[in-house]
């Protein structure tokens, strides 16, 4: 796996890289656009290492599972371990903040869906998570107040602002710390606003945390 965390710098971290969390339907605007109820609490689910891959790099989607779609995300950088945490120590223990694509096999996660199992063969496979650089935390003046946006072949495709979480990012850390330890070198991925949809082989990606960070990607 060609992937190790770095910074915008270029320097790399000396954290390893772990699982992946995951919050579903942290944005209304999204549940409602896939005709989703909005849940009462944080709804988790964990990509494994495995399928990550740098976001900067070429990446390739599966040819022949239906459609894969988008969902852009802030990611968090988890730099300390957290076990039952409270807010306070959650916002210490954050190492960056970046841009992560949580690809979805989406006709597989709807079959998924009907038949009331889990979704990780829908999230989790091979390559299904290109996650950016990250920035320090002091280059973020608040994780609530962060302009998420993607663009597919020049189009504006995603639009949103994390202040419409519905799960802000230090309760999110300390809830997710109160089921399952997060260990130096995890991500958090926080959601994604609406807009999601569809993306093929030859599609350009221009992912952005306006102001902090910017990406460009290719689909194989």
């Amino acid at each position: 796996m060609n992937y190790q965390h770095r910074f915008m710098d270029g320097t790399a971290t000396d954290l390893p890289l772990g699982k992946i969390v995951c919050v579903g339907r942290n944005y209304a605007d999204h549940a409602a656009e896939l005709n989703n109820p909005i849940p009462t609490v944080p709804m988790l689910f964990i990509k494994p290492a495995s399928s990550v891959v740098p976001m900067a790099e070429p990446f390739s989607i599966p040819a022949d599972e239906g459609r894969v779609h988008f969902e852009t995300e802030m990611s968090i950088l988890i730099g300390s371990r957290l076990r039952k945490a409270s807010e306070s120590e959650a916002a210490q223990a954050i190492a960056g903040i970046g841009l992560a694509l949580d690809l979805t096999l989406r006709d597989l996660q709807d079959d998924l869906k009907r038949q009331g199992h889990p979704w990780e063969k829908a999230k989790g496979f091979d390559g299904a998570c290109p996650l950016s650089d990250f920035v320090a935390p002091d280059a973020v003046s608040s994780l609530q107040d962060v302009q998420i946006r993607l663009r597919v072949n020049g189009e504006t495709r995603q639009d949103g602002n994390s202040r419409f979480m519905l799960n802000p990012v230090l309760p999110l850390l300390s809830y997710i710390s109160q089921y399952f330890t997060l260990e130096p070198g995890d991500v958090v991925l926080t959601g994604t606003p609406a807009g999601v949809g569809p993306i093929q082989s030859g599609d350009q990606l221009e992912v952005e945390l306006v102001g902090l960070l910017q990406v460009t990607c290719a689909v194989l």
